[in-house]
């Protein structure tokens, strides 16, 4: 049996323990209630809901699997004193796996995926459409185009893309390229979370 590599041993440090993401394509969607989201594989299981606990005093997204257990949990404001991040938390372990950081600016919607403890940068989630992303903050029309986000890796290198579709319900397809080492759960919250932030 081959012994993992390096980059293996890296990615297993951010898995979470209640879930096994090995798919390379997800479909989140939105439900009718307002953000309250679906995740299914591509055969098409649901493998993940969240939905964002309204008046809290911070902002809470509870994930179950698919069989309804809990699976993770994705709280404002980690460890970490970070303006505008959010920690996702292990519900079988109650460790932290990883830090989303939101870094907003008018124009540009920038998530960076980091390590809980030493704060380093694992993966990036950036819009594609600069002009969509201001407008969205400030057009509340503009929330029915559907945005369009790139993945990258630790490195700067494209692993992936999340791909806003036209719907009455925001819906989005997340994929992730084989080779990736970048944290699986963690984008997919970070989709859910982005979609929900976008339309507040």
């Amino acid at each position: 049996m081959p012994f993992p590599s390096t980059s293996d041993a890296e990615s297993s440090k951010y898995d979470i323990s209640t879930v096994d993401l090995d798919d390379d394509r997800y479909e989140v969607k939105q439900s009718m209630v307002r953000n309250k989201y679906t995740v299914r594989d591509s055969a098409g299981d649901v493998v993940l809901r969240g939905k964002q606990k309204m008046f809290k005093l911070k902002e809470e997204f509870p994930f179950v699997t698919g069989d309804d257990e809990d699976a993770f949990s994705v709280k404002a404001g980690g460890i970490m004193d970070i303006a505008g991040n959010y920690a996702i938390t292990d519900a079988g372990t109650g460790e932290e796996v990883v830090v989303l950081d939101e870094d907003y600016s008018l124009f540009m919607e920038n998530w960076t995926i980091r390590d809980p403890e030493t704060g380093e940068a694992l993966a990036t989630i950036r819009s594609k459409n600069k002009l969509l992303s201001g407008l969205r903050h400030l057009v509340g029309a503009a929330n029915l185009v559907p945005n369009k986000y790139e993945i990258f890796d630790a490195d700067g290198g494209h692993v992936g893309d999340i791909e806003g579709k036209f719907s009455l319900r925001d819906a989005y397809t997340v994929t992730i390229d084989d080779a990736s080492d970048v944290p699986k759960e963690a984008v997919i919250a970070a989709a859910c979370i982005l979609d929900a932030l976008e339309n507040q």
